[in-house]
């Protein structure tokens, strides 16, 4: 059992925890969402994609965002996961990711969607 994301207590005022494909995907969430900067003993990590939900809307860039979100993926969970697949989308101030991805610990293949907003 992994600790759940966000840490938050269990029905037995416990840790709360989850199986490994949601602790991946907890991960997978974590990394995208973190601006680069934000970490304090990581000043690199992070994928930074909520910064360019307010970029006007282009093949451009929808094509930076992916190559963003790839690159890392495959940086920081490289030995955890192999991405078969990433579609990124911005409407307005929401983020929809599309990700299909072999876990390698288990080789279950999960294909998520994940979304994030920003207000400013």
């Amino acid at each position: 059992m992994d600790i759940d994301f966000p840490f938050h207590a269990g029905a037995h005022g416990r840790t709360a925890g989850t199986d490994y494909a949601d602790h991946v995907l907890d991960m997978v969430e974590q990394l995208l969402f973190t601006t680069p900067g934000e970490r304090v003993n990581r000043p690199d990590f992070g994928c930074g994609l909520l910064d360019l939900v307010f970029e006007p809307n282009s093949v451009e860039l929808a094509a930076a965002l992916r190559v963003s979100a790839e690159g890392a993926l495959q940086r920081w969970l490289g030995d955890v996961i192999v991405v078969d697949s990433l579609e990124v989308t911005a409407e307005e101030s929401t983020l929809r990711i599309e990700l299909r991805y072999l876990i390698i610990a288990t080789g279950g293949v999960r294909t998520d969607v994940i979304e994030g907003s920003v207000t400013r």
